[in-house]
């Protein structure tokens, strides 16, 4: 029963790696920068109070859930993103994706630590910096 499950899990992760175009760096930052928004956020919100999602600050699972749909949404829109790359045989699209939504979760983690009261160091703003403008290089080639 055992194997079983896991060739399932298995079998369902490598179809979902697949969709979302491979297991590479982009989306392995990728996914890691939307769960660590999605703590920052949490965070922010149960301890500091802070969140400018509420009127109180506070947490709220409405918002919290719409918080993750829309965190699936992004994969979602990855998936669109590698199939149209897979239709003309590229990967332009499937990367400016993924680094367009990086610069977004980077950003929105650097505002909540920011309202947390930390000081952001200079070296992460300089590589969004230059992130920002990969993005938007890649944004003429298409």
């Amino acid at each position: 029963m055992k194997t079983v499950i896991l060739s399932v899990i298995g079998a369902v992760g490598s179809f979902i790696a697949a969709a979302l175009g491979g297991w590479d760096s982009a989306l392995i930052t990728l996914v890691s920068f939307m769960a660590i928004d999605y703590i920052t956020g949490w965070i922010l919100a149960v301890v500091f109070k802070k969140s400018h999602k509420t009127e109180s600050g506070g947490y709220s699972s409405t918002i919290g859930l719409k918080g993750l749909f829309k965190k699936v949404m992004i994969l979602l829109l990855v998936v669109v993103a590698n199939l149209l790359d897979w239709q003309m045989g590229g990967t332009y699209i499937r990367d400016g994706v993924c680094i367009a939504f990086i610069v977004n979760e980077a950003m929105s983690i650097i505002e909540n630590a920011g309202l947390m009261g930390l000081p952001i160091p200079k070296v992460i703003t300089d590589a969004l910096d230059v992130l920002h403008a990969k993005q938007n290089q890649e944004s003429e080639l298409q």
